[in-house]
């Protein structure tokens, strides 16, 4: 059997059906501009879903911004690297993926509330308007 499938062994002449239990995996909720304003809290994915830590960069003239982000994630999203264009801006991302219970959270915690959390992302927000 593999990480993320179900499979059947035999075992004495009987086929018993094994499966995986879910992951469990860091979710942010919100993307943030800095590792630690990633306000995140521990999800339990889809059946045969992986931890997803994904960073975006995008930059404006002098001005750069990095978003970071944090969920389950089916297969095909992992290992992806690319580009794409939101708000004026051109973000080149990364998406890597892991496979143990919340593996995604590397990097301090953030004890931010709601409004510190609001405060993190004005900047973000303003560059995304202008």
């Amino acid at each position: 059997c593999s990480f993320m499938l179900s499979c059947v062994e035999t075992f004495k002449g009987n086929q018993i059906l094994l499966s995986v239990s879910s992951l469990y995996c860091y979710t942010c909720l919100f993307p943030a501009i800095s590792p630690i304003d990633c306000f995140r809290f521990p999800q339990e994915c889809p059946a045969g879903q992986r931890c997803l830590s994904s960073t975006a960069t995008g930059i404006q003239g002098d001005l750069q911004v990095v978003m970071y982000e944090k969920s389950c994630a089916i297969a095909a999203q992992c290992g992806l690297r690319g580009q794409k264009y939101v708000s004026g801006l051109f973000f080149n991302y990364t998406n890597d993926c892991c496979d143990t219970d919340l593996c995604n959270g590397a990097g301090p915690v953030a004890a931010l509330g709601w409004r510190g959390l609001a405060f993190s992302l004005l900047p973000a927000v303003a560059l995304l308007l202008a």
